[in-house]
């Protein structure tokens, strides 16, 4: 970012003074609504949900509340930055999920120095939400919350840089790969980075049947003889490198069809994409640097090229995705986030170009497409349900029309 867009982004926040605010959903109009609305009318509904706590969701907001919770360990490339200086981070998540989820989401940034503080504080706050977002926090200690509470609580816990990372990734080396003219079983895929987003997206694109998956973490390529490794890249490790490929990134990309990138700004150089198969595919989602630039990447030969920055023709960003999957979660009150709801997350947003579009500079969707997230939300509310995640059985089709009118009123639709 240069000066002029620094400066212009300080003086937005300082007059925004927060990104959401609070809002009624009801009128109090005289001392009737007040009565009804508070005391004593909220007592049936606290008698209610004492005799059935899922009654909860029916006189309460708790089902469209998501907390978005960081303890500033990790905040978006900038590192440890503390509790404080996260939240703008979080409230423009929240932003964005109410914009294109109508997702009710609360920033909080908590002085929590242990993934068992962090761990301890969502399950206390587990009764006024109907899911939890772990947001900017180190890893492994995100996976080790997100692995906890999601075997120990009964709502979705969700960590948007794990599950939407591996969400548009998977996505983008879709499409990439029907371009390419290969399958993912045939592909060689490597990723820079072992953190959170990279061990993730390798999870899941194991799921989506990938075969050979290289990880790199700052001292390298992940395996058996690898030192330096942290418990879940340990656990990861033996599921990839099928070849047995020894060194660094110069030996990680000789002949790779995919180069994900998911660390730091400039560690990909044009060199790197010439040791690539033929028709590479560079998804380069550092942030606010990618590890390779556009121009340096086609030039040396990339067939396609994605970044995180929205001056890119493919711009990858969780928050494509995140809405969605937080949508669909919340209408069919599922109580945990599956691996096939990700994956269908996946397939409908890959599905969403169209064949007769798809090109090298148009392997996603348009950003603020009215699509993305109704045919999100619908693809992992049903794949929830055939899980036997969720707590609704909604018919198919529904979840879609609902969630475009939530976003898009009464406009005629098709």
């Amino acid at each position: 970012m240069d000066s002029l867009e620094r400066s212009q982004a300080l003086e937005f926040h300082r007059r925004a003074k927060g990104k959401i605010k609070i809002s009624p959903t009801i009128n109090i109009r005289n001392e009737y609504d007040l009565a009804i609305s508070y005391v004593p009318g909220s007592t049936p509904a606290c008698e209610e949900i004492e005799k059935d706590a899922n009654a909860v969701f029916d006189y309460t907001g708790k089902g469209n509340r998501l907390a978005v919770i960081c303890n500033g360990t990790a905040v978006l490339g900038m590192g440890n930055v503390g509790p404080s200086a996260s939240l703008p981070v979080l409230e423009g998540k929240s932003l964005i999920l109410k914009l294109l989820g109508d997702v009710n989401a609360i920033p909080m940034a908590i002085d929590a120095g242990s993934f068992k503080e962090v761990m301890t504080f969502c399950r206390m706050l587990a009764p006024t939400v109907g899911g939890i977002n772990i947001e900017d926090i180190k890893s492994p200690d995100a996976f080790y919350i997100v692995n906890e509470l999601s075997s120990t609580l009964d709502i979705p816990v969700f960590c948007d840089d794990q599950q939407g990372s591996a969400v548009i990734i998977l996505s983008a080396v879709t499409n990439s790969l029907k371009l390419i003219g290969k399958t993912i079983e045939q592909a060689k895929i490597v990723i820079i980075g072992a953190g959170a987003a990279g061990v993730a997206s390798a999870k899941l694109l194991l799921k989506a049947n990938a075969k050979n998956i290289i990880i790199l973490n700052k001292n390298g390529i992940l395996g058996p003889s690898h030192f330096g490794m942290d418990q879940v890249q340990e656990e990861i490790a033996p599921q990839t490198n099928p070849e047995g490929v020894k060194g660094g990134l110069d030996e990680a990309v000789e002949g790779a069809d995919i180069l994900v990138g998911l660390s730091r700004g400039g560690v990909v150089t044009p060199e790197h994409i010439k040791k690539m198969a033929s028709k590479p595919a560079v998804l380069a989602l550092a942030l606010p640097e990618p590890e390779i630039s556009i121009e340096d990447a086609l030039g040396a030969g990339a067939f396609i090229y994605a970044s995180g920055l929205m001056k890119d023709p493919n711009t990858l960003l969780n928050i494509h995705a995140f809405p969605g999957i937080v949508r669909g979660s919340f209408d069919v009150r599922a109580k945990r986030l599956t691996d096939n709801m990700l994956l269908a997350a996946a397939s409908a947003l890959s599905n969403m170009v169209d064949r007769r579009h798809l090109s090298p500079g148009h392997i996603s969707p348009r950003f603020f497409g009215s699509e993305t997230t109704p045919r999100i939300a619908e693809a992992v509310g049903q794949a929830a349900i055939k899980d036997g995640a969720a707590l609704l059985n909604i018919p198919e089709g529904e979840i879609y029309h609902n969630t475009w009118h939530r976003l898009f009123g009464d406009i005629a639709h098709i």
